[in-house]
């Protein structure tokens, strides 16, 4: 069996990130979910020596300090960081928001659901796919 799967939610609403840490601690044999308030915060945290690199990140857009697409830019500028899958989680479904996440490499583009129930639905759909496509020996598969 492999570990569970390693997210980093990176969302400056606390009720959005207490939502989500609810809703994936249901699939907690199947994940396990960091979250931080920051685009910085959460660059320092993968930039520590020694810290576990997630497996996929979610990235909200609008953050007050960082934007979600600032965030983006430096982790696909970083060695360390630019193989790790980014989703944008967001509220937004503009057509420019969607477009500039895809040109800044994001792997996948997901409209948060207002409605508890297609939240959790949208999870469940998260998770089935991750699971499925992350490298099992992640991050020492891409180490030279």
């Amino acid at each position: 069996m492999t570990r569970p799967l390693r997210l980093l939610l990176i969302d400056d609403s606390i009720m959005d990130r207490h939502l989500a840490e609810e809703v994936f601690a249901e699939y907690g044999h199947l994940c396990t979910v960091t979250t931080v308030g920051s685009g910085q915060a959460a660059l320092n945290a993968m930039l520590a020596p020694k810290a576990p690199l997630p497996d996929v990140v979610l990235l909200d857009i609008n953050m007050p300090g960082m934007s979600g697409f600032e965030v983006l830019t430096a982790m696909k500028s970083h060695a360390q960081l630019s193989r790790i899958p980014v989703v944008m989680l967001t509220t937004s479904s503009h057509d420019q928001d969607i477009t500039q996440a895809y040109t800044l490499h994001a792997s996948s583009y997901l409209i948060k659901s207002v409605n508890f129930q297609d939240f959790v639905a949208q999870v469940e759909g998260f998770l089935d796919f991750w699971t499925k496509a992350r490298l099992t020996t992640w991050p020492e598969a891409l180490s030279p």
